[in-house]
């Protein structure tokens, strides 16, 4: 784990904006206007997807993927001026949060400054042509970190948009295809720039990790990312979730991969927990059921770790919009604002970042949490223990309270201040979601 990242970062929420396709204007100026709205939703950190100027050659759909990009230091016109870029970084921090940009180092587009001006930065293939190892990716070619001037570049390049630009961090793409080295060079190198700046990665998932590291690419895992890394997301157990909702696994198989966490990273790790992103379907598609999304949206806040939110999730969208051309989001659907507003405050006041936790599946899909608070205490006594129950189906039922050793009593659900009662060592599940502290 980075030796200097702090846990307080669990309990921040980061909202994505891909400026295309936010707004039928699609500008920077777009964003800015909607800032106030941002915040309120309970937003600590705004992540912009890539901000910098699409390549044309080989360009997949009108406007080309914005992770196919021609040229790191500048702005995609599409979006507006670099002053115009400046204005919303200050106006993000002028609402009271940070701002991330995403930084794409492990290709270019093939008509990219660089591959006109230092084609030695890249990887060629054996008849001297640009190319890459991933075969699906045929719109951009890979860079080569066995060349340390593109070291420099890369770095100098981040320093530039920490520093002239103001910029708190970077959501890293696909980062475990980068060597760790660069990472952590770069890392310190910033930290002159702009202290305490937040560094994302875009973990990979162990199958594509697999596969990479058979066909001869290097591929780091998620404990060789936190060597670098503040936050990683959390692709190592995104499968077990997805084929959850398939039918394909068991809801105690999903309990036990967020188990296998607690000790398997850090003391201080961090994962980015998430329903959606914008390389995942919406989980308004995935999830039809309002009963069901309300249960796994207060699940994604109950969960150790920085919250993720796509821009369109809190109006319930349920398509995702496509990269490669313009996609406006609609926001005409469910409003789950106020539900977001209030799992914010519970995860600011009543769930301590530094703190272990535990899922166990029960009957009838209902998922029990205990988050305890790490303190120093006399042997045989605990922190603060915080309880979430989650009917991931909607259902009602009936649970043992005693496996989780929950007093008999009255308590309060933070959501929506009704009331839970513990009773003969059980526990009535209404098919809402329930948090509370024992």
């Amino acid at each position: 784990m980075a030796y200097n990242t702090s846990k307080e970062l669990r309990n921040d929420v980061i909202y994505s904006v891909f400026v295309r396709n936010y707004s039928g204007e699609g500008t920077f100026d777009a964003v800015r206007r909607d800032l106030t709205r941002i915040k309120a939703l309970g937003t600590d950190i705004i992540w912009l997807m890539p901000i910098h100027p699409c390549g044309v050659k080989n360009r997949k759909g009108s406007l080309g993927s914005p992770y196919a990009i021609r040229d790191y230091r500048a702005v995609n016109p599409e979006f507006g001026t670099a002053d115009d870029f400046r204005n919303l970084v200050d106006a993000i921090h002028d609402n009271g949060m940070k701002c991330i940009i995403d930084v794409v180092y492990n290709h270019t587009s093939p008509d990219s400054v660089l591959s006109k001006e230092h084609p030695e930065y890249f990887y060629h293939k054996p008849d001297g042509s640009f190319g890459n190892r991933i075969g699906d990716w045929w719109d951009v070619i890979d860079l080569d970190y066995s060349c340390r001037e593109l070291w420099k570049y890369q770095i100098d390049t981040l320093k530039m948009w920490a520093g002239e630009y103001h910029v708190d961090g970077f959501r890293c793409d696909v980062a475990s295809l980068v060597p760790i080295a660069f990472w952590k060079e770069a890392r310190q190198a910033v930290e002159e720039v702009h202290p305490g700046c937040i560094w994302l990665a875009e973990s990979v998932e162990s199958e594509f990790i697999a596969f990479n590291r058979a066909h001869g690419i290097p591929c780091a895992s998620d404990s060789e990312i936190f060597q670098a890394f503040d936050i990683s997301y959390e692709y190592d157990i995104f499968g077990v979730f997805n084929d959850y909702l398939t039918g394909r696994r068991k809801l105690a198989d999903y309990a036990d991969a967020v188990n296998l966490q607690e000790c398997i990273y850090p003391d201080n790790y961090d994962k980015l927990r998430f329903l959606e992103n914008h390389d995942q379907l919406r989980a308004s598609f995935m999830i039809r059921d309002p009963k069901m999304l309300r249960n796994w949206t207060a699940l994604q806040y109950f969960q150790k770790g920085t919250v993720l939110i796509y821009n369109g999730q809190e109006r319930c969208a349920d398509h995702t919009p496509g990269l490669f051309d313009k996609d406006t989001i609609s926001w005409e659907g469910e409003d789950i604002t106020p539900l977001l507003q209030q799992l914010y405050r519970i995860r600011k006041n009543d769930l301590p970042a530094d703190c272990s936790i535990r899922l166990c599946a029960e009957k009838r899909d209902i998922l029990v949490g205990i988050r305890t608070e790490s303190a120093d205490h006399p042997a045989g006594k605990t922190g603060k223990r915080t309880v979430g129950i989650f009917s991931l189906r909607g259902e009602t039922g009936l649970i043992s309270a005693k496996p989780y050793e929950i007093p008999d009593g009255i308590y309060t659900n933070f959501i929506d201040g009704t009331k839970v009662e513990v009773g003969m060592g059980r526990i009535s599940v209404c098919g809402e979601p329930m948090i509370f502290t024992i």
